[in-house]
């Protein structure tokens, strides 16, 4: 997608925006070679996107797009420019491509790793156990291994030249070259005990090392295609956005004025309504939305009023009371009474698609984990390669074998590769997610565990991850004959706030039946209501079992000529005030706001006992911000914070250094989860949320929060040790091997008592509470 539009981030009107579709890209090595290759070209800014297989170019000078796509190809990745993306909401938007880049595999890794596991495991069964060792045997165990150490460990073959082009190593090297070695090492010895006569049977201080390369293979693709399937999953958070626009719209033809008050109206004619795809939609079109349908587009009431839904955009948990001159966006709910809307905004410029592109260009700011074994591989490689040449050197110069220098040379090489390095990470990932989801704790995978072990700050929404996100009576002085009567009235309208009161009467009478079975109380008939209407600006009008009955703000009962007491207008804690008068007189009030959850407090003392650092980053108002924040002794609070302002705040603590987990559960969390170090999303939220984070929080319980921390944290020291058994192996047999004192017995053996030493120690997992 090329575009000559200005950017926000501050390039100059002649900032030319490209956005390339990258292929080959497999680990955050690959991300970082492709990303300095294009910044190395004049006038161009770019920023890879691993997880969205992306590049984003700012270009200023005369670049064009085949340089960028030339430079990616001698890179060793390929690229092509990506089309202009279709308005969200828009038809045909269902294809699973539609909101970025394919999400096709194109190394089959599970193909390959089905064929590696098929021929794999009479390869090894065979080689460990000697007593299966046939006539022949040595001859199937090739034929069966070099499919496995060709085509099904192509993508670590093709990554480790790759790294190679760039100088660089990483852990698909040491794969490589372990797997190239000991295949030809073993090829090789196979031919020299033909030559000696022996072809049928292989004398024991002949050894393969077929097992050990196909056994690394096959583990490591197992491991590669969990990680694959969970990187995924970051273009799911664009498709999710993309499902929450309206893909029909009512749009008015003739007479707009009348559209809100004949919302049922079809047929065709002046001030009547034709359905249209709301990509059809242009600026200056009216638009009829009925109760419970969603905005099409943003734009501005002409008439009509309602109370709008907004809480997954802005987070505030009161809906938004409506009326002609309003403004009112896509995608939101409206709740109740029929609005006429102008069209005003659509397909990119609308809030919804600002919102998609928002996601992604904070998906792609956010630096790809390296994994743990690849920054040790980077180091350990080069030492490996000098420690054999060194071997040759020695054993040539200082004794003239060449010979025997070039087997201990290549021996180094062969063990440098155990087989507990394929298992260290896959292992003791799945043995963490499994006991992730019985906890009903998600993880996407191991860069997630990485990153949750240095998390150093973790910033919360407010409604629907601290509290429950519903409405809800809190305080009333009503007595109980009023709240039943104003209860009845209330479960009229659709408002949120009078499902609350409707609730909180339903309870009372539970109660009062409940009272009545124990002889306590006589149980009354059910309050009858008659003539109800809503009053637009948020207030009620009814007969109740014959009495005049009016409920709203306090300052509409007194425009309505009631006297209201002064403390009735007044609240100590942030809350909704609904005030009663029954036959014209006052006769109480109801509180209603949204609570926040149990086991909130202690989610939060947990997180300051380890040291994290907590901040409360909401839509909502201040003074409700402020007291969810005090009740729950959080360190900092930003409130009436946009969606894009949040994902600004994420990077203003990243760039003060700190590692930043976003925990939210809304659509206006989303860009704020992808650009955090560590996004975990409440399953009871959106869709978009939950794509965008990478843990997902099942039961929506705050509790989880340092739950999830902990077990990852617990999960990236089990990697850490299991590295260190996948290594000691090699620092113990290493200079062995060089001096020529090897025993290749003895070195299958240390494999193998790595291998299990490995699989026991991730199985410790299983035990975490």
């Amino acid at each position: 997608m090329s575009t000559s539009a200005p950017d926000t981030a501050g390039h100059t009107a002649d900032t030319r925006q490209v956005t390339l579709d990258i292929t080959g890209m497999t680990c955050a090595s690959c991300q970082a070679r492709v990303q300095k290759k294009l910044n190395r070209l004049d006038g161009v800014q770019a920023t890879v996107s691993l997880p969205l297989n992306s590049a984003y170019v700012a270009v200023t000078g005369p670049i064009t797009d085949a340089d960028l796509i030339a430079t990616v190809d001698k890179t060793g990745y390929g690229a092509s420019v990506r089309p202009p993306t279709p308005p969200a909401g828009a038809e045909g938007e269902e294809d699973t491509d539609s909101a970025g880049p394919s999400a096709s595999d194109p190394d089959h890794l599970r193909a390959r790793f089905i064929t590696g596991l098929i021929l794999g495991i009479p390869v090894i069964a065979i080689s460990m156990v000697m007593s299966w060792h046939f006539p022949g045997w040595h001859w199937l165990i090739a034929v069966l291994s070099l499919p496995v150490v060709t085509w099904c460990a192509w993508p670590f073959h093709r990554n480790a030249y790759k790294a190679a082009r760039g100088f660089s190593s990483t852990m698909d090297t040491l794969v490589s070259v372990g797997v190239t070695v000991s295949t030809v090492y073993s090829l090789a010895t196979i031919a020299i005990a033909t030559g000696h006569g022996h072809i049928l049977h292989l004398p024991h201080h002949y050894h393969l090392w077929f097992e050990g390369a196909v056994a690394v293979t096959v583990f490591l693709l197992l491991g590669r295609y969990i990680e694959d399937r969970a990187k995924k999953s970051a273009t799911a958070a664009l498709r999710a956005l993309v499902s929450m626009g309206v893909t029909t719209a009512h749009r008015v033809v003739g007479d707009a004025s009348g559209a809100a008050g004949s919302a049922a109206a079809g047929s065709t004619g002046e001030g009547t309504t034709v359905d249209v795809p709301v990509a059809a939609l242009a600026p200056g079109d009216t638009v009829l939305v009925r109760p419970g349908e969603k905005v099409p587009a943003d734009g501005t009431v002409l008439t009509g009023a309602s109370a709008v839904d907004e809480s997954l955009l802005t987070g505030e948990s009161v809906p938004r009371e409506v009326a002609p001159g309003d403004r009112v966006t896509g995608a939101t709910v409206n709740a109740n009474g029929a609005l006429s809307v102008r069209v005003e905004q659509v397909g990119e410029e609308s809030t919804l698609s600002q919102l998609q592109a928002m996601v992604e260009r904070a998906q792609a700011g956010r630096p790809a984990a390296q994994r743990l074994a690849d920054r040790i591989s980077a180091v350990f490689v080069p030492v490996v390669f000098a420690i054999a040449a060194a071997t040759l050197l020695i054993w040539g110069l200082a004794t003239g074998d060449w010979t025997s220098g070039l087997r201990a040379a290549v021996t180094v090489l062969v063990i440098a590769c155990p087989c507990a390095l394929g298992l260290a990470t896959p292992v003791a990932t799945a043995v963490s997610s499994g006991r992730g989801s019985q906890l009903g704790i998600l993880v996407s995978g191991p860069e997630a565990m990485e990153t949750a072990g240095r998390i150093t700050t973790v910033v919360l929404d407010k409604t629907g991850t601290l509290t429950s996100g519903n409405m809800s009576v809190i305080d009333s002085d009503l007595s109980p004959a009023a709240l039943s009567a104003l209860a009845a009235a209330e479960a009229m309208s659709e408002h949120p706030i009078a499902a609350a009161i409707a609730r909180a009467g339903t309870q009372a009478i539970a109660q009062a039946g409940a009272d009545a079975a124990t002889g306590q109380v006589p149980a009354g008939p059910a309050p009858r209501v008659e003539d109800f209407s809503a009053i637009p600006g948020g207030g009620i009008r009814a007969t109740v079992d014959g009495r005049s009955l009016l409920a709203g703000k306090p300052e509409l009962l007194v425009a309505q000529g009631i006297a209201v007491p002064a403390e009735a207008s007044e609240s100590d804690v942030p809350a909704t005030i609904v005030a009663l008068a029954l036959d014209g007189e006052y006769a109480g009030r109801a509180l209603v706001a949204d609570t926040v959850k149990p086991g909130a407090a202690q989610a939060i003392g947990e997180l300051h006992a380890a040291g994290i650092r907590t901040v409360l980053l909401t839509g909502d108002r201040d003074s409700v911000a402020q007291a969810v924040a005090g009740e729950l002794d959080i360190d900092e609070v930003h409130a009436q914070v946009a969606p894009g302002d949040k994902e600004a705040r994420i990077a203003q603590l990243q760039a003060a250094g700190q590692r930043v987990a976003m925990v939210g559960d809304g659509v206006n969390d989303a860009a704020a989860l992808a650009r955090a170090d560590l996004g975990l999303a409440m399953a009871s939220g959106t869709d978009v949320a939950r794509a965008a984070g990478d843990i997902t929080l099942m039961r929506s319980d705050p509790g989880q929060i340092p739950q999830a921390i902990r077990l990852s944290k617990r999960t990236l020291r089990i990697i850490r040790e299991n590295l260190f058994w996948a290594f000691f192996y090699n620092v113990a047999a290493i200079p062995l091997a060089a001096l020529g004192l090897l025993d290749p017995m003895i070195a299958g053996a240390a494999m193998a008592f790595s291998s299990v030493c490995v699989v026991l120690n991730s199985l410790r997992l299983k035990r975490f509470v």
